[in-house]
């Protein structure tokens, strides 16, 4: 692979997109490019497969369907049929990832009582679609939503709220322990789930999960089996974007921190939530 696809910088760019949503575009995109190109040898494919992984490398749902992807690739396959393989198999973790995170959302659904006040932090699809089931069904329901700085994807969700008619009060991340005294439940994204009792999701998580403890709160995760990974927490390490967003000036003694991502221990949520159950955080 001479230059690196137009789609990979894109996606590599792309700091408001969810984890899914991010994996979804890529897959996508990444069909839509061998289609558009001549017949690709197996080690342009594993080439293009290892850019796209190393893109966003903390964005576990797109390593796990490329790494899939990967796998169901055949090297004694001839390059036109090689080639229509990799367009296939881009196409069948589309659908097998959109489908795992429409089902996680319908098995959230019963979580949310009519009537009931919903914070989330962040943007994550998985959250958005329970929001849509929710609306389909008629099940009456409000929203608060952080505006999750640095990157204020928070607006987003609140303009998509709106869209719905779906009461919405927009906040800072900064008071969400203010906020939390108003609250029924809250609902999280997940951008990897790892296999030693933490998950990772944006930074502010952490504090939602403590606040939501405090106030004894419900607090779910919906993450489906493509954010699985074997890491452990001591082998995580958190993507750390430009400092320039966060407006600081670049003055002496002054050092600008801006993790995108932390580490949440199982231990202060209700429960996790994929696409085959609802599974209750044990005591």
């Amino acid at each position: 692979m001479e230059r690196e696809p137009d789609f990979i910088t894109r996606l590599r760019e792309d700091q408001t997109s969810g984890a899914s949503q991010l994996a979804l575009q890529a897959l996508d995109d990444g069909a839509r490019y061998l289609e558009s190109t001549e017949y690709q040898t197996f080690d342009t494919l594993t080439d293009l497969a290892e850019t796209l992984k190393a893109a966003r490398p903390s964005m576990v749902p797109l390593r796990n369907a490329v790494e899939r992807w990967q796998q169901a690739l055949d090297r004694n396959e001839s390059a036109e049929a090689l080639q229509r393989q990799a367009i296939e198999h881009l196409r069948a973790l589309h659908r097998a990832l959109n489908e795992a995170g429409a089902n996680t959302a319908q098995n959230a659904v019963s979580l949310i009582e009519p009537g009931a006040t919903i914070m989330t932090h962040s943007r994550s699809s998985t959250v958005m679609r329970l929001f849509q089931e929710l609306v389909d069904r008629e099940i009456t329901f409000q929203v608060i939503v952080t505006l999750s700085g640095p990157g204020n994807e928070g607006l987003q969700v609140a303009r998509d709220l709106a869209a719905l008619r779906v009461p919405t009060t927009l906040i800072t991340d900064a008071q969400i322990g203010l906020f939390m005294a108003e609250t029924d439940i809250n609902i999280s994204g997940c951008d990897c789930w790892l296999s030693d009792g933490y998950f990772i999701n944006k930074s502010g998580t952490y504090l939602q999960a403590l606040a939501a403890r405090d106030w004894n709160k419900p607090f779910w995760v919906l993450a489906d089996s493509f954010r699985d990974s074997p890491a452990l927490w001591a082998d995580i390490r958190l993507e750390e974007k430009d400092p320039a967003e966060l407006g600081c000036t670049n003055e002496q003694r002054v050092r600008a921190r801006n993790i995108y991502f932390e580490t949440v221990a199982e231990r202060l949520i209700t429960g996790r939530v994929d696409e085959h159950s609802r599974r209750p955080q044990e005591p």
